[in-house]
């Protein structure tokens, strides 16, 4: 429904239109056009009424319809409209910072009309976050009407070839040169070319994709028949698109490059919008392909606009970069067997007595009475180290399994829709739940009468316990479920992720550097630790470098972050499950038996499941989270995903704490 006063609006608007007017007059007075059409975002029908609202005056005042076509024929010389179809919407590189901050100068910059660009000149034209939507339902009368005002005689090397020919006709062709252009040259990049499989990179598609495109042109223009040369066109143009997604097979294997995800994406995207500007030339007699790119494009400058889109875009590459290696490495950390379950159960207890002694060492450094940042520091020494020992001695630490096993779950579901891949999906959620609790239960039932037998080592060997009276007291306190024990827990749940995202990123960085074969067979490396000597070191680097990066990483950020937020001010801690329980056994060593009297050693046993609880559930919830973006689940897939799980929940609960009994062979 259009405004009662919309007609007087209109006829205002027309009265001031100048066909001689300047290019900045021009752009101004196409801007106002165009907010006046959009209204007060009012729906999409009340766009497309003053639509033909404006087409109607126009009838009714033939004059001013003649300084209208005469005005868009001077625009339509001074802007390249080529360009504009072929290349907006398609970054010319991969950088975060950079277009981060030229998205944050759209919004808070103002733009000008003084220019001759017409990229720049459609965002200030369709800036409206509707635009996309009265644009795509436009009818189609509308449009053949739209087609006959605007409607302008080619000029230039096209024009002589076909009479009757259309600027925006010649503007196509233009646009699919330039595109095609731009395919073929990230086909020709060494980056795609050299991992694409080898079938593709035979049958080169991309070395006639132009020739193809002029058989298109030529037969077009010289009024032929078309159609043998636009099947093979979109056949070649399919080629060129798998092709390029042979390269992702060759990244699954030898790593991930962000800034080569990125091209193969702009490469699908450009395939698209070329098919899209064919459509347009050949299809179009109603003109509801043309319609339908201006829309696309309008919702392409929307998306321009919103850091929330770059952020998402990015994060999406960057799920793609350390899901996959993640989940590699998280297939260790589930066990399916009973025979697994008690092996788990071992691992963690072993990791469990070296914990014990980080403990110690952690309260040894508080005896130097260091400032907060290098005792931070040397703290992050001392669990990296207690980390990486645990590794290399094939124990385990529980908190560092979560991260590292939810890739590994969520590249299993390839196929939500699947029933069957749906169940097994809820069998490796049981798996993994159980795998967990073994862990902690180890890591816990062995740290605590560890930490107590090393204080009574000391007690009796050096006369004092490992922490004094007042300490003691000070780590019930820090630990008491009445304090902001929990929120710290969560918080190093935080951390637990990030180092998982690290021990992703160095892992896919190693392999996609083949740094293990460079280990293997670089001369000087060889000369220098002997042929033997370097494989076995290529091996062991392939099989640990991520697990070091993440024991490194988390033990730094144990020790670090919280001292930095203290220096920033924000006052968030640590709380790490075992290492939480290893002080909770120096405090009641210290304490002796009468511990037990205390509420406050209540309070903060209380506090150490729902730790463990924290650690692990946050850690695993955003990276379960960044697997699912990586592998594109939608949310109806979530959804199913989270039914299926509380239905096994509901039907078999002990499963997700001990292994059903194997079948007898």
């Amino acid at each position: 429904m259009v405004a009662p006063g919309a007609r007087s609006d209109i006829a205002t608007l027309l009265d001031t239109l100048d066909p001689a007017a300047g290019l900045v007059e021009r752009h101004v007075w196409l801007i106002a056009l165009l907010d006046w059409i959009r209204g007060h975002n009012d729906g999409a029908d009340a766009a497309v009424g003053r639509v033909e609202l404006l087409l109607d005056v126009l009838d009714a005042r033939p004059a001013t319809t003649e300084k209208l076509q005469v005005w868009w024929r001077a625009l339509l010389h001074t802007v390249d409209g080529s360009t504009l179809l072929s290349d907006y919407g398609f970054a010319s590189r991969n950088a975060f910072v950079s277009e981060f901050v030229e998205r944050l100068h759209h919004k808070l910059l103002p733009a000008t009309p003084e220019t001759s660009d017409a990229s720049e000149l459609f965002g200030l034209v369709l800036d409206g976050e509707h635009d996309a939507q009265w644009l795509a339902v436009l009818p189609e009368p509308t449009l053949r009407r739209l087609a006959a005002l605007l409607g302008t005689p080619a000029v230039g090397q096209h024009a002589a070839l076909r009479p009757q020919l259309t600027h925006w006709q010649s503007t196509l062709l233009d646009a699919m040169r330039f595109c095609t252009s731009q395919i073929s040259a990230a086909g020709f990049s060494p980056e795609i070319r050299l991992r694409m499989s080898v079938p593709a990179r035979d049958a080169s598609p991309f070395h006639h994709l132009s020739a193809d495109l002029d058989a298109v042109c030529d037969a077009w223009l010289a009024g032929e028949d078309t159609h043998a040369a636009v099947q093979q066109f979109r056949t070649r143009l399919d080629a060129c698109r798998h092709a390029a997604a042979s390269v992702y097979t060759h990244l699954e294997a030898h790593g991930i490059s962000v800034d080569l995800v990125f091209r193969l994406r702009q490469l699908r995207e450009r395939v698209l919008r070329v098919r899209a500007l064919l459509d347009c030339l050949m299809d179009d007699d109603g003109h509801r392909a043309s319609a339908r790119l201006v829309s696309h494009l309008a919702s392409v400058s929307q998306e321009q606009r919103s850091i929330g889109a770059l952020v998402a875009s990015n994060s999406s590459l960057l799920a793609a970069k350390v899901a996959e290696r993640s989940s590699e490495t998280g297939e260790h950390y589930i066990t399916r067997t009973r025979a697994e379950y008690r092996e788990m159960l071992g691992n963690a207890a072993g990791g469990g007595a070296l914990t014990a002694l980080t403990t110690l060492m952690k309260f040894g450094l508080m005896a130097f009475g260091l400032s907060a940042f290098w005792m931070g520091m040397w703290s992050g020494v001392v669990y990296a180290a207690s980390f990486v020992l645990i590794q290399l001695m094939h124990y385990t630490l529980a908190t560092k399994q979560p991260a590292m096993t939810a890739p590994a779950m969520a590249a299993k579901l390839k196929d939500i829709s699947d029933d069957t891949a749906l169940a097994a999906f809820v069998d490796e959620v049981t798996h993994l739940v159980r795998s967990q609790v073994a862990a902690v239960l180890g890591n816990v039932t062995m740290v605590f009468p560890a930490v107590i037998a090393l204080s009574l080592a000391m007690q009796y060997t050096l006369g004092q316990p490992m922490i004094s009276e007042d300490k003691a007291h000070y780590v019930l306190h820090s630990l008491t479920l009445l304090g902001p024990c929990l929120l710290f827990a969560a918080f190093t749940g935080v951390l637990l992720f990030a180092c998982s995202i690290i021990a992703g990123w160095v892992e896919n960085w190693f392999v996609l550097h083949r740094l293990d074969s460079a280990i293997r067979y670089n001369p000087r490396i060889t000369a220098w630790l002997g042929t033997a000597r370097a494989d076995r070191w290529a091996h062991f680097m392939r099989n640990n470098v991520s697990g070091l990066a993440a024991s490194i990483s988390l033990g730094f950020m144990l020790g670090l972050v919280p001292p930095i937020l203290a220096f920033l001010g924000v006052g968030l801690d640590a709380r790490h499950v075992t290492l939480s329980t290893g002080q909770l056994g120096a405090a009641c060593a210290s304490l002796g038996w009468d511990v037990v009297k205390l509420p406050a050693f209540w309070w903060a046993a209380a506090s150490i499941p729902l730790i463990g609880v924290l650690n692990l559930s946050v850690s695993f919830y955003l990276a379960f989270r960044v697997a699912l973006r990586a592998h594109n689940v939608s949310g109806v897939g979530r959804t199913r995903i989270q039914g299926a799980v509380f239905a096994r929940l509901r039907q078999a609960p002990l499963s997700f704490f001990w292994p059903a009994r194997e079948p007898a062979a």
